[in-house]
């Protein structure tokens, strides 16, 4: 049975079209919540301002008749030296005594049942008010008061409509200008999105081409002082470790396939040699055994350091608080036991730093292994000094010895991978320990150094930075 065929993935929006319609739409319902309200609010205001102005001057006339007795003719808009005041879009209409319309606005306002009784009423003040009253395509609203004593009354009229004109005009004009708002907030929303993930999309690029072509090489842009700028350096950074990183373990595998080819080759002679052991003298044949034990004991030196090297270099250790004056004198007294040597160590200031214990013990024992190499027939004590810094800096320790010393070709590179010096070369040994006590030095913040000892000798040693492996900016808990 033929399963259906997954469905595509939906297209993922870009991080520019995320922001950019995220802005726009807060800046749509901010803009359509501000826009409603104030309109709401000016509506208001209008209306409120138009029905006071009409009160009161509906209570301005029904006060006037109430105080003087008056008659329809005083009403007349011929009439002269008085007149009610009329206020913009503000008509008004005499009746007399009957309901009959004497002075007639314009337009002309209806005459109902109510106002003609109203009109022949006998109480001055009395009042009718209607809303809604359609004249013509306009809308008003009138209010007729009584003159008292069946002498008539008088209509006074509002328009309604031109107001909601007014506020219908007002509303079409605040939708442009939400829609105006609205549209130029997508577009800034747009450029600023384009702006700010610009360099971003660089990071990603970068990334991606890294993932597609496995190169740690490449260029990363770095710029700025924000977020992204700091995880452009912060991935420089990381690229630029993975790189050194790359290197080191291209750079180890060379190298130790070139230094494991000597002692293969020479396994190889002699074990091609025993099918013949017995026809060797019996002094060749312990010579030969003796030579096959020396070759593996020295091939499996060297694969254990090249381990160490290895395991040092991914820093799974977690650091905490150490004392290396502590440290040292514990690596003196399994010298002691080893090579019967007396060790002397020396401290003084504060010895302790941040660092990972195990890979500082190794590199203080591979220097007191080194020191009691070179001077094997020596009687001198060995010497290891712990010196803290008298102000904030770095912790130095060194060994002396009393040995042939280092000669002045060979110090600067005593500390290089597999190098081992002219005279030094029939000795046992990798010529990798001092490599490795670099790379503890370099991964907590300090430094290597070699030099000859006063009266001969040599003394040699590393640095520990004041902040141990946060000096060295690397992760610590």
């Amino acid at each position: 049975m033929l399963r259906p065929a997954p469905r595509p993935a939906p297209p993922l929006l870009s991080l520019r079209t995320t922001f950019a319609v995220s802005f726009a739409t807060l800046t749509a319902v901010v803009t359509v919540l501000v826009g409603v309200l104030s309109y709401n609010a000016a509506a208001r205001l209008v209306r409120v301002d138009q029905e006071s102005v009409f009160d009161r001057v509906v209570a301005d006339l029904r006060a006037e008749v109430r105080e003087r007795r008056m008659a329809p003719e005083d009403f007349s808009s011929t009439a002269p030296g008085h007149d009610i005041v009329r206020p913009a879009r503000t008509d008004v209409q005499v009746l007399g005594p009957d309901g009959v319309v004497t002075d007639p606005a314009a337009p002309p306002l209806p005459v109902t049942a109510a106002d003609r009784r109203t009109a022949s009423a006998a109480g001055a003040g009395r009042l009718v008010q209607r809303a809604g009253v359609g004249v013509g395509d306009d809308v008003y609203r009138v209010a007729t008061v009584a003159l008292g004593g069946g002498r008539g009354a008088v209509q006074v009229a509002q328009e309604f409509s031109g107001t909601e004109d007014l506020l219908r005009a007002l509303q079409r004009r605040t939708l442009l200008l939400m829609a105006a708002v609205v549209t130029a907030a997508g577009l800034f929303g747009w450029w600023l999105a384009r702006r700010i993930t610009r360099r971003l999309i660089a990071l990603t690029a970068a990334a991606e081409d890294v993932a597609r072509t496995r190169r740690l090489g490449i260029q990363v842009p770095v710029t700025g002082l924000d977020e992204v700028g700091r995880l452009g350096r912060a991935f420089d950074r990381m690229l630029g470790r993975l790189a050194r990183s790359e290197e080191d373990q291209r750079r180890l595998v060379q190298d130790a396939g070139h230094e494991l080819r000597t002692p293969l080759t020479s396994l190889r002679t002699n074990i091609s040699l025993l099918r013949r052991i017995d026809e060797l003298p019996p002094a060749a044949r312990e010579e030969l055994v003796a030579d096959l034990g020396q070759e593996a004991r020295e091939l499996t030196d060297l694969v254990n350091e090249l381990v160490e090297l290895a395991a040092g270099q991914s820093g799974t250790e977690p650091p905490r608080r150490v004392d290396l004056a502590g440290l040292a004198e514990e690596v003196a007294v399994l010298a002691r036991r080893r090579t019967g040597r007396e060790v002397e160590v020396r401290a003084c200031g504060d010895t302790t730093a941040y660092g990972r214990p195990g890979l500082l013990t190794r590199a203080l024992t591979n220097l007191v292994d080194n020191a009691a190499k070179f001077d094997r027939g020596g009687t001198a004590p060995i010497e290891v000094s712990v010196a803290g810094p008298a102000r904030p800096g770095a912790v130095r320790v060194e060994v002396r010895d009393r040995g042939p010393g280092i000669a002045d070709a060979d110090l600067a590179h005593v500390f290089d991978r597999f190098y081992r010096a002219a005279d030094a070369r029939s000795r046992p040994g990798s010529g990798l320990g001092l490599s490795i006590v670099r790379e503890v030095a370099l991964e907590h913040g300090g430094d290597t150094f070699a030099s000859r000892r006063a009266g001969g000798g040599s003394v040699i040693g590393f640095t520990v930075g004041a902040g141990g492996v946060e000096s060295a900016g690397l992760d610590t808990p």
